[in-house]
C-alpha cells in the first residue's frame, strides 16, 4: 500500500492546482488499497460490538489529529452517525482539558492516557488507540495499563505499525508515509466501525 510518488513540494513545484492534483492522486490510490483491510477492519468492529453488548465502554485515545478523531469518533457513537438509535458507551480520552493538564503537569505526558484508564476503565472494556506513527509514548504507555487491567485492545495505526503494534491485541494498519493520507483513512475506518457496531448491535434498521 506504500505510495512511492515524489511529493511535488519537495520537488519545489508549488502550483496550487498540481499540489490537489497529486493529492487527489495519492488519497485515491490509497482507498483503493484499502480492500486488504477488510478482514482486520471487521475483526477489530466485532470486538468493540461485542465489549456493547457486554455492557462495557469503548475508550478512545489519541494526539493531535488522532486526539480529534478520538472525539468525533466517541460522538458518533454516543450520539449518532445517521440512525436514530439507543447511545453507546462510548468516551474520548482526550476531551477533558482540566484532566489533561493535571496529568501531564503532575506524572508526565506519557501517564496521559494510561493514568485515566486505570481510573476508568473495567475488565472487559476496549481501549482504542490512534496514531498515525504508532509510536506516541502516551499511547503505547496506555496500551501496556489496557492489557493490565484486563481490558482489550485495538490499535488505529499508520506508516508500519510502530511500537504499538506489538502493544494491541488487534490492529488496522494504514500503511502509508503521509500523516494526512493516514488520518484521512483512519476516518474512513473510523466511520466504518460505527457503522458495523450499529448492524452487529441490531441497531440498523
Amino acid at each position: 500500500m506504500m505510495n512511492t510518488v515524489i511529493d511535488p513540494i519537495a520537488r519545489g513545484h508549488l502550483d496550487p492546482l498540481a499540489l490537489f492534483t497529486h493529492n487527489l492522486a495519492q488519497h485515491r490510490r490509497l482507498f483503493e488499497a484499502l480492500d486488504e483491510l477488510a478482514a482486520p477492519i471487521a475483526a477489530a468492529a466485532a470486538r468493540m460490538t461485542d465489549t456493547l453488548a457486554r455492557g462495557g465502554r469503548l475508550f478512545f485515545f489519541g494526539n493531535g489529529g488522532s486526539a480529534a478523531d478520538s472525539q468525533h469518533l466517541a460522538a458518533e457513537l454516543s450520539g449518532r452517525l445517521r440512525r436514530e438509535r439507543r447511545p453507546l458507551a462510548a468516551l474520548a480520552l482526550s476531551a477533558d482539558t482540566a484532566v489533561l493538564t493535571a496529568i501531564a503537569n503532575d506524572y508526565g505526558y506519557e501517564q496521559l492516557f494510561a493514568r485515566q484508564l486505570a481510573a476508568l476503565a473495567r475488565r472487559g472494556d476496549c481501549a482504542i488507540g490512534i496514531s498515525t506513527s504508532g509510536a506516541s509514548p502516551n499511547v503505547l504507555r496506555a496500551f501496556e495499563a489496557a492489557r493490565a487491567l484486563g481490558v482489550h485492545t485495538v490499535g488505529l495505526l499508520g506508516r508500519d505499525g510502530g511500537a504499538a503494534l506489538q502493544r494491541c491485541e488487534q490492529a488496522v494498519v494504514i500503511a502509508h508515509h503521509d500523516s494526512a493520507r493516514i488520518q484521512e483513512a483512519h476516518i474512513f475506518v473510523g466511520h466504518t466501525w460505527c457503522e458495523q457496531i450499529e448492524i452487529g448491535l441490531g441497531l440498523a434498521g
